[in-house]
């Protein structure tokens, strides 16, 4: 018996040490990506922002990008003009989407390569972090909002790096996603921090591991859908801008003409947070069947359980605007804005600020 309590002490040390860990190498891509973006800010693409963006014909832009890479004695190789062809789609702005934050350049493109590479490093470490608690604990390692945090930072890098594999284009989410994953480790491991400890014997239940890891899952996922809409907006504003033939400075112009069309980012956002609002419904479910095995009742509007179901009306209200009131654009990202306010301050408020049965998160 104490030599099985040192090996989950030993377990749970060496868990604390692969989370520093992956905060060290995520530091190292969130420098990588900055040099990405430093890099990608010295070729063509602010030069060339006027032709693409003020053809003024009422269809939806794409983009063939004839890079002709070059080396001038040491020097960044940059995009040549790149020739933009229209397809039909009306009520769409002739924007093409970016080249990325690289802005085409070799240089810059390496740079984001090493950052795409750092940060799935980090994700195996944290990744095995996890694990380790899990073993250190024996069971399902989300008993507490430090577990609950490191996990989630975990899954969201992990679902950003699937994006990825399956070639979509979001190397663009790269920058504020590792950003947000050094902040949420620094108040897990700062603010957060709880001892390996076991839960009350009403929560031991295989619902755990069902209804938990799908909401981790689905507030990863909302998160990243938010980066998108946050970024839409920006987007927006700025061809809006341009449309006007307002001057834009031109560090902002180059930063935004390397993020896809504000219509791409639209259009990813409204899938991601699509696709994954059945699951978050799901989520739910699950919650009140686990209530009402481990508390006698499977409603009891407990502030985590009111506060999942505004989160789930605000979801509901986005989606349902989009599909049927016609809303676009950035009535419909407010909506969405809002929707994943509602579930930080249900991941982070209620189990902070809020007294109610979901309090053995440990805070």
């Amino acid at each position: 018996m104490i030599l099985a309590a040192t090996t989950n002490e030993n377990l749970a040390h060496t868990a604390n040490v692969l989370v520093y860990s992956s905060m060290a190498v995520y530091t190292l891509a969130f420098f990588a990506h900055i040099v990405e973006w430093v890099l990608g800010s010295r070729s063509k693409v602010g030069r060339t922002a006027a032709a693409l963006t003020g053809t003024g014909a009422t269809a939806a832009a794409t983009v063939e990008v004839r890079t002709a890479e070059k080396e001038n004695g040491g020097g960044t190789a940059v995009l040549e003009r790149p020739k933009v062809i229209t397809r039909s789609a009306a009520g769409r702005r002739d924007v093409p989407d970016g080249p990325g934050a690289a802005g085409g350049t070799l240089k810059g493109d390496l740079y984001g390569r090493i950052a795409v590479a750092l940060t799935a490093l980090g994700f195996l470490i944290e990744a095995a972090g996890v694990i380790s608690r899990a073993m250190a604990v024996q069971r399902a390692p989300w008993g507490n909002m430090y577990e609950f945090s490191t996990t989630f930072s975990t899954v969201a890098v992990g679902t950003y790096l699937a994006f990825l594999l399956t070639k979509k284009n979001v190397r663009w989410i790269g920058l504020p996603l590792v950003t947000t994953v050094l902040l949420n480790l620094g108040v897990a491991t700062t603010v957060l921090y709880t001892d390996s400890d076991q839960l009350v014997p009403a929560l031991h239940s295989y619902w755990l591991w069902i209804h938990v890891s799908t909401a981790i899952f689905c507030g990863a996922v909302f998160y990243l859908g938010a980066v998108g809409t946050l970024f839409y907006l920006l987007r927006d504003v700025y061809e809006s801008k341009v449309a006007r033939g307002v001057t834009v400075g031109r560090a902002w112009s180059s930063v935004m003409e390397r993020l896809p069309a504000a219509a791409t980012l639209d259009k990813f956002s409204y899938r991601v947070n699509a696709a994954v609002f059945p699951l978050w419904t799901f989520t739910i479910i699950a919650g009140a069947i686990w209530a009402g095995d481990a508390w006698g009742r499977y409603w009891g509007w407990d502030p985590k359980e009111v506060w999942s179901f505004i989160t789930w009306v605000a979801y509901a209200t986005y989606l349902h605007a989009r599909a049927t009131a016609g809303w676009k654009g950035r009535k419909a990202a407010t909506l969405a804005l809002i929707a994943f306010g509602c579930w930080l301050f249900n991941y982070y408020g209620v189990n902070i600020f809020v007294t109610g049965k979901h309090s053995y998160a440990g805070v």
